[in-house]
């Protein structure tokens, strides 16, 4: 898999934020990707030492629309600790 690809976009909501003081960084990935591909891509993209990745199968949630039943998407959530001193610079514009 190629390194762009793994990595979807980073997710920003309030409990992401919260993990940043940890030094933790919330990201959306592809679903086939496994830790080790999500780690590579995070120290070779941000230039930055990963120290652990643990990744989560977000599962979508049955909504209404108009009185229609829907569903949100499913995907796959990764959160990936650095080690101490090293911060991702796009996230700190943020």
């Amino acid at each position: 898999m190629v390194l762009e690809d793994v990595l979807i976009e980073p997710i920003l909501s309030e409990k992401a934020t919260a993990l940043r003081e940890q030094n933790k960084y919330t990201f959306k990935v592809a679903p086939a990707a496994s830790k080790i591909e999500i780690k590579e891509a995070v120290r070779k993209l941000f230039n930055v030492k990963v120290v652990n990745c643990t990744t989560i199968n977000v599962h979508g949630k049955t909504k209404r629309l108009r009185g229609r039943p829907g569903k949100t998407s499913s995907y796959k959530k990764a959160i990936v600790k650095l080690a101490p001193g090293e911060t991702i610079k796009v996230f700190e514009s943020i």
